[in-house]
């Protein structure tokens, strides 16, 4: 059987070692050069197969795939695409917590604080902890902070077939939208919920009372919502769903980057903007390697990335002004409204049920 180079570059080091010490005097001093060249290539050719395991780090959704990309370029660190969302990571990593396969995660933020509860998470302060500010971070370190969207309409004009677009949560609601409305499940993706926090808060809601968020789902059952439960961006960009609940982020990036026929809408009545976050995973089978991973997503590099990507980076210093001008005006900005996280997660699971209760 032949070995990887990595494994028989290793495997010389012991026998090279012994020669150094036994035949030094006998080989050319150009063998001895040449021989522990080969064994220097041993880490550096190891490195280049060393891995991450990310749940919930899908290409399509944030940009993920230039960041995964530019882990691998920077550290040697191979992270594969992981489609999961929020809920479905975290009921992995409870069902393999005797046996962990996942490094790190990336959450919604109200999902952390439900990690960090169920006790599959560990604190890990990374590279830039101080440049995070005390609200977008777990004090013990147990997740943080590395970007923020901002919660609205993603629609795609080439296929409202000449309807306008709609600027209001009461817009959705119009007989002249059916079939034409798209958003993640609440009951399991976190954007979903963002999305039913946002319209309830809208229309007069609170976290102790969903009831007008849930009204507004009542009605909306008449229009036939698409509801998917993984990221739907190129669902939008297909036509196949005109108008999704979405992020600012995606909205720019199809417009700008895809070139598409799209506009991003903050809802007349208000909105909210959230936090997504990383945790290490406790016990983490490539620590190390984890540690890495969360250290270059704060990282000037990592935080660029995330900022070319329209997601408003934890590092403010990150996002140039160049891009800022592609957002839409402060003004409009405005009307994203603060939320309390930790309230917001501990009400998840309770509307979740109540959501199914209504839309079933």
């Amino acid at each position: 059987m032949i070995r990887s180079p990595s494994r028989f570059a290793s495997s010389l080091k012991p026998l090279w070692q012994k020669l150094s010490h036994a035949a030094a005097t006998v080989l050319p001093a150009s063998l001895l050069v040449a021989g522990a060249a080969l064994v220097a290539l041993a880490p550096q050719t190891a490195r280049a197969d060393e891995t991450a395991i990310c749940y919930n780090c899908p290409p399509e959704w944030a940009d993920w795939a230039s960041q995964i990309k530019a882990i691998q370029q920077n550290t040697g660190i191979r992270v594969p695409f992981d489609n999961k969302n929020s809920g479905q990571s975290i009921a992995q990593l409870m069902a393999e917590q005797k046996s962990p396969v996942a490094d790190v995660v990336y959450l919604g933020v109200s999902s952390a604080f439900q990690a960090k509860n169920k006790g599959v998470v560990q604190p890990y302060k990374p590279a830039h902890w101080d440049d995070i500010p005390a609200g977008l971070k777990d004090p013990q370190g147990y997740w943080f902070t590395i970007h923020s969207g901002t919660l609205g309409f993603f629609v795609n004009k080439d296929a409202l077939e000449g309807k306008p677009v709609p600027r209001s949560w009461a817009d959705l609601l119009k007989p002249e939208y059916k079939g034409m409305i798209g958003y993640l499940d609440p009951s399991s993706a976190f954007v979903g919920y963002a999305g039913a926090v946002a319209v309830n808060q809208a229309l007069g809601g609170t976290l102790d009372n969903f009831e007008p968020g849930l009204d507004w789902f009542r009605k909306l059952k008449a229009n036939a919502p698409i509801v998917p439960k993984q990221t739907a961006y190129a669902r939008v960009l297909s036509g196949e769903i005109p108008i999704l609940l979405d992020y600012d982020f995606d909205a720019y990036r199809a417009k700008y980057k895809d070139h598409a026929n799209v506009e991003f809408v903050i809802p007349k009545e208000g909105t909210i903007s959230v936090p997504y976050v990383m945790s290490l995973v406790k016990g983490a089978p490539h620590e190390a390697n984890g540690k890495k991973v969360l250290d270059f997503v704060l990282s000037d590099e990592g935080q660029k990335l995330w900022a070319q990507a329209y997601l408003r980076p934890v590092r403010a210093s990150a996002m140039s002004a160049a891009t800022a001008a592609q957002f839409l005006s402060a003004s409009e900005y405005a009307r994203a409204k603060p939320v309390d996280f930790a309230k917001m997660a501990d009400k998840q699971s309770s509307f979740g049920e109540r959501y199914l209760q209504v839309m079933h």
